[in-house]
């Protein structure tokens, strides 16, 4: 099969352009012809441009000309598309669209039904803009900056009034069932969306967390993630150490108050995660807002570590109750702390969630598995727009 996958980069690398570039390259690996059509946020420096921006991520005709040019000369039997903003827009789905491709638009986060894309507003959850409510954004200057705010409110609504998204798309793939239940809240027939969790890489190595000598915590510092709430569950367990790998905006805070169980290690590359994971009884995933998939506790599980997570967004859908670690209510130092002590008095129980989990990875998460899904949801679309074809010509011979 061929397929045009369409991606604007963000400005700083995230998860998003690393599974696009994940995606591509299993397609590939299995003999597909893959051509992309990519921008990068890097481009977008400052307010006019930034302004400017805003304005062609509802329309651009660049990128719908370019677009056009390529399915012309090598017509892909889909076009897959990932992120659109601030630069590619939803006018290159109208170039497939008036050239016959069925497109699949790949939804790794909450950009459709919120203009910052992260139902997140000063650090706690946020659905004020669901339902088709996007001017509360400027209303509460979600971006802190009214006129980027202002924008990306207008660009959301536009593009939601006119159905530049809605009415184009063959079929919406979602990483989790939380993602899909609000694309549903947004207006899209759940019928249209496929849920095809994200793939995790299973390492060649498995850990055994029953030797492990701290609690690990890996991910950006920041307000959503919970790192107040942890900080407060090792002061009630300060015999248990705790590790803290990354950096962000709530560094310098949180090492002034954290106690004195907590330690901080700093960004850490992949390479050396590996070895922290290594070395850990435990991974601990507090956050305080949806996440769409939950990327850190399935690559702990994929390590063998067992996680305890909050009862938020799609973290129930990766980590089982009492089965790969503990869930709890976000925002209870308490109820982290207990799940904390639990395990870490009990070795070989965490080393049994462990081996459960990484079990769950292989057969859930993998390459090979995603592959088949994202083939599923290929061929459904195909059969789709093949039936759709035949019923036209149908029509048309009968008149």
């Amino acid at each position: 099969m061929r397929f045009l996958q369409i991606h604007n980069y963000y400005r700083y690398r995230g998860g998003e352009d690393s599974m696009f570039e994940q995606i591509c390259a299993v397609l590939r690996t299995h003999g597909h012809a893959v051509t992309t059509y990519t921008q990068r946020s890097t481009d977008v420096q400052g307010s006019g441009k930034k302004l400017k921006a805003a304005l062609t991520g509802v329309h651009s005709p660049r990128s719908e000309r370019e677009v056009r040019r390529m399915l012309r000369w090598d017509r892909p039997d889909i076009a897959h598309v990932h992120n659109l903003y601030p630069l590619i827009s939803p006018s290159v789905l109208r170039a497939c669209s008036d050239e016959g491709i069925p497109i699949v638009m790949r939804c790794p986060n909450y950009r459709l039904v919120c203009p910052t894309g992260v139902l997140l507003r000063n650090g706690k959850p946020c659905e004020l803009c669901v339902g088709g409510h996007e001017y509360r954004c400027a209303l509460v200057n979600c971006r802190g900056n009214l006129l980027e705010s202002t924008a990306i409110a207008g660009r959301s609504f536009l593009v939601r009034a006119f159905g530049m998204i809605s009415k184009s798309v063959t079929r919406f793939i979602a990483p989790s069932q939380c993602v899909k239940q609000r694309l549903v809240q947004a207006g899209i027939d759940s019928e249209r969306i496929d849920v095809v969790p994200n793939m995790v890489p299973l390492p060649a190595v498995t850990v055994d967390p029953s030797h492990g000598e701290y609690v690990a915590f890996a991910g950006r510092l920041s307000a959503e993630k919970g790192l107040e709430t942890l900080l407060d569950a090792a002061r009630l367990i300060p015999h248990v150490p705790v590790r803290i790998a990354g950096n962000g905006e709530l560094l310098d805070s949180l090492q002034n108050s954290a106690p004195s169980n907590v330690t901080f290690m700093g960004h850490l590359r992949s390479d050396k995660l590996a070895s922290f994971y290594a070395k850990a009884r435990l991974c601990v995933v507090p956050s305080i807002w949806l996440e769409a998939f939950g990327l850190v506790p399935a690559e702990a599980m994929a390590y063998g570590l067992p996680v305890v997570a909050s009862r938020m967004g799609a973290l129930p859908e990766i980590v089982d109750h009492d089965s790969t670690g503990y869930l709890f209510e976000p925002g209870s130092p308490e109820q982290l702390a207990a799940s904390i002590e639990q395990l870490w008095s009990d070795p070989q129980r965490c080393r049994d969630m462990g081996l459960t989990g990484r079990e769950k990875v292989k057969l859930e998460y993998s390459r090979d598995v995603y592959y088949t899904r994202l083939m599923r949801v290929y061929e459904h679309v195909l059969e789709a727009t093949e039936s759709a074809y035949t019923e036209i010509r149908r029509t048309v011979h009968s008149v």
